[in-house]
């Protein structure tokens, strides 16, 4: 039986007891994956393992951070700063569909990725530090709890419910000052006021992390691009919000975006970024490009445009493709 959960409009009037104040709530019947139930884990033999690896996603820096207890080599953020509820969130940027889609091309790296790949880079980019060596107990922990909340997905498929949710396209640029006046009215009071964030009593993990400064993530982070971010902090933020209860509009979030990813962060070599040009996102914010538009463009809109000229050249590239193989 696939680890799913069932939603409807009545669910969510009956759930939430409150009215959805900014955005649009889903009003059809849809299956969306959940975790499987711990209690599974009993006569599991890498149950300790798994646990392990769900311990360093929810609590990366008491490990892994500055002060961490088996190495210091991140900024300090824990991996569900990102990854919510230790990557079991719906629409939370969740892990349900790694496994059935690993090993994977990721144009990024322009190779055929595994999961060890994958999570260095979160490593690298998102915790602005270095990830634990693929034989280690931590990294082969953190795979083997990815592995095991993906266990009941068919292999190839995502399921519903994976990642982030989409939002629509602004007609527009994003506009940084109007995500500023965003951030103060409804993301200073946790984030606070330099974006630095908030630690908890012991100085390890942070209670709410930091969004830019030097102990964010770094511009090489997925959460950097535009569209994530936008995406994240529609369904995620702010703290209490989700997909069945939103509390930022599609502009509020997108703005919103804009004014974060405009701040001061760690930098990073990505040279070796996206060998394939004509692979780079719409909303990926360095070029050089294949489609024409400019860097300013790419990091803050309009981006339908840009979709829509790469979509045509992909159609066109595989287009050409396809009658090579029937001549």
């Amino acid at each position: 039986m696939f680890g799913y959960v069932v939603f409807t409009k009545s669910d969510e009037m009956g759930r939430q007891n409150m009215p959805v104040q900014a955005g649009i709530a889903d009003t059809t019947v849809t299956e969306y994956w959940h975790a499987p139930d711990a209690s599974t884990l009993e006569n599991h033999p890498d149950k300790a393992s798994i646990l392990y690896g769900k311990d360093l996603i929810a609590r990366t820096a008491y490990y892994l951070g500055p002060k961490g207890s088996v190495a210091q080599t991140t900024n300090g953020m824990n991996c569900q700063n990102c990854h919510l509820d230790a990557g079991t969130k719906v629409f939370g940027n969740n892990y349900g569909s790694v496994f059935a889609n690993y090993p994977k091309y990721r144009p990024r790296s322009g190779t055929k990725e595994n999961i060890q790949k994958r999570v260095t880079d979160c490593f690298e980019r998102s915790l602005n530090g270095k990830a634990p060596d693929s034989s280690s107990v931590e990294m082969k922990a953190i795979v083997a709890y990815i592995n095991w909340l993906g266990k009941d997905v068919t292999k190839g498929e995502k399921a519903a419910g994976s990642g982030f949710k989409d939002i629509a396209f602004l007609d527009r640029p994003a506009d940084p000052e109007k995500g500023k006046m965003v951030y103060v009215q409804k993301c200073q009071s946790c984030h606070q006021l330099n974006g630095e964030g908030v630690k908890a009593a012991d100085g390890i993990v942070y209670t709410y992390p930091p969004l830019w400064g030097e102990h964010s993530y770094n511009i090489g982070a997925g959460l950097y691009r535009l569209a994530s971010f936008a995406k994240y902090v529609k369904y995620n933020m702010p703290y209490g919000a989700s997909y069945l209860n939103t509390q930022l509009s599609d502009e509020e979030a997108w703005d919103l975006a804009a004014f974060v990813n405009s701040q001061p962060r760690p930098s990073k070599d990505l040279k070796k970024d996206w060998p394939k040009t004509e692979e780079k996102p719409f909303d990926h914010p360095f070029g050089p490009y294949a489609d024409g538009f400019t860097e300013i463009q790419h990091k803050y809109g309009p981006f339908q445009p840009i979709k829509d000229k790469l979509d045509a050249m992909k159609k066109q590239k595989d287009g050409a493709k396809q009658k090579k193989q029937t001549s």
